[in-house]
């Protein structure tokens, strides 16, 4: 079936299963950022923002983003190759340990921070609360959020 969207500000035309989930196409089509844990939703490395809303690609169907505007994790750097504010957070305050759980974390944060620009570390946990992670202990991911928050406030000013 055909699928058309936006995918990293490109628009694209994929084919696609009844059924196949939006992970596996993405995967399919070599935008491997996104990870299969739990393939139930649970584990969140497989976040993507779809619409401005953060979702679990691995329990969505691919149908389901007709026509809808995604950013995988691949797509947070900026067209120059720079990395995105919280890409350099992340970098700098060594919140990717082993990475599996990275692409999530970063992807869910990106929408956090798009409705929370000045959080509180409180608030940070509770948004991250859904990403599993077994080598960080989040002290790293929270750290690395609230940075990035400081870095696209300085960015927003110019």
């Amino acid at each position: 079936m055909r699928l058309d969207l936006t995918i990293n500000d490109r628009p694209v035309i994929w084919e696609v299963r009844p059924g196949e989930m939006l992970l596996e196409a993405l995967r399919s089509h070599d935008l491997k950022g996104a990870k299969l844990v739990c393939g139930t939703g649970d584990c969140c490395a497989c976040t993507v923002v779809m619409d401005g809303l953060s979702i679990n690609s691995c329990s969505f169907l691919a149908l389901q983003a007709r026509g809808g505007t995604i950013t995988t994790v691949e797509g947070l750097a900026k067209p120059d190759g720079s990395l995105h504010p919280l890409q350099r957070a992340f970098l700098e305050a060594g919140a990717a340990q082993c990475g599996f759980c990275t692409p999530g974390f970063l992807m869910r944060s990106y929408v956090f921070l798009q409705q929370t620009p000045h959080p509180s570390e409180d608030q940070v946990r509770h948004a991250l609360a859904g990403n599993i992670c077994r080598c960080t202990g989040y002290v790293k991911p929270v750290e690395a959020v609230l940075r990035a928050a400081e870095l696209m406030a300085a960015e927003s000013l110019g």
